[in-house]
């Protein structure tokens, strides 16, 4: 069983997990205008959330997600009681849909000329982590899409499973806020038109952007008092680059799978991925009540509401909240007054108990791709 030692969020709504935990408590959101972070073009009314300190996103040495990713890897390892030392042969697993791509002319930032190749590659996010803190182990960046970060944990599930490698630090990094990203999701048709926040409203028209940065550092031990990662479970629809069935055929035989995989476990509560497209709420809901069967009431967790869509991040991201919470024997509240699927399923409001049960996280990338783990305290 693999425990998850130290947890680092950093996002619109907060710089830790207590501030997101207060203000999800006060039901806060980090969204807000676009406009007042991209004030060279104008973005009607789509809000975003990005991270308030820019200063953690500019180093001359590493681009701007790398340099998150360092801070972020530091945090998570204060937080989990352990040394660089400690983790000197451990896996570096980083998961970002766009990596450092459209990133080097970041406002403020002099970069050096000799990194320019280094600045430009998905690899780097993993990479300066490894070099900063001569750690020796293997590293990888996984680019899946919205489910990236998801697939670094599963990914860090399996080196550690296979005994591989003692400890792990995934990584969950995305800054979209750049013009030409932004360009490329409003042609394409994913981005917020009516600034509906509530991903199953049956007016749902896609999602608000978001920054966030995060890590985990995970043990392949069992360790009393702290969160578990018990399975992992991936697929791919083979259906559509920028879609998926409006079925949800293949989200549901994933999590048909992950079901399977669980045995007698009791699921109690799901973190869906619930992006807020009109098409992904119909799927999503379509999988859920065609996959997931229970003689109770079932809690959804989606997350996004609070933080935006940190794409790439947005996995682990849910899932640092989730391990937040889950230290506590609690799951996370809701927004206030969104729209619930039909039963079983429900929203609650407030934070509530978690005890000897499971629960999901689902992420599905842009290309079919979808991901479950289940986790436990």
């Amino acid at each position: 069983m693999i425990s998850i030692l130290g947890i680092s969020i950093l996002s619109g709504l907060g710089t830790d997990a207590a501030e997101h935990a207060s203000n999800m408590e006060a039901g806060r959101t980090g969204l807000r205008p676009l406009n007042e972070l991209l004030t060279d073009d104008d973005y009607g009314n789509l809000q975003a959330g990005w991270i308030q300190d820019r200063s953690l996103l500019l180093s001359r040495k590493w681009a701007p997600a790398s340099a998150l990713a360092l801070h972020c890897a530091l945090e998570a390892i204060e937080d989990a009681g352990l040394s660089p030392s400690d983790l000197k042969h451990s896996a570096i697993i980083a998961g970002s849909s766009r990596g450092n791509a459209y990133l080097t002319n970041w406002p403020g930032r002099r970069p050096f000329k000799l990194m320019a190749a280094s600045n430009s590659m998905h690899g780097e996010i993993a990479s300066a982590v490894s070099i900063e803190l001569g750690i020796t182990g293997p590293w990888q960046t996984i680019a899946s899409g919205c489910a990236a970060s998801l697939d670094a944990l599963g990914y860090a599930k399996l080196l550690l499973d296979a005994g591989i490698v003692k400890f792990a630090i995934v990584l969950g990094i995305e800054l979209p806020l750049v013009p030409e990203i932004i360009k490329h999701y409003q042609h394409t048709g994913v981005l917020t038109t009516n600034g509906i926040n509530d991903p199953y409203h049956p007016e749902t028209s896609g999602f608000s952007p978001g920054e966030a940065g995060t890590a985990l550092v995970l043990i392949s031990e069992t360790v009393s008092n702290t969160p578990k990662i018990t399975g992992y479970w991936c697929n791919s629809d083979a259906d559509s680059p920028i879609g998926m069935p409006s079925d949800g055929r293949g989200l549901r035989k994933c999590l048909e799978q992950a079901v399977a995989g669980l045995a007698e476990k009791k699921i109690t509560a799901i973190c869906p991925h619930a992006s807020g497209t009109l098409l992904h709420a119909q799927a999503e809901q379509s999988a859920l009540l065609s996959a997931i069967q229970p003689t109770e009431k079932i809690s959804l967790h989606p997350l996004k509401p609070f933080t935006g869509h940190s794409v790439g991040a947005s996995g682990a991201l849910d899932t640092a909240i989730l391990a937040h919470y889950l230290r506590e024997n609690k799951l996370p509240p809701n927004l206030p007054n969104l729209t619930a699927p039909p039963a079983p399923f429900t929203l609650p409001e407030k934070p509530e108990p978690f005890k000897d049960a499971t629960l999901l996280k689902i992420a599905v990338g842009m290309g079919g791709h979808n991901s479950i783990i289940s986790m436990e305290k």
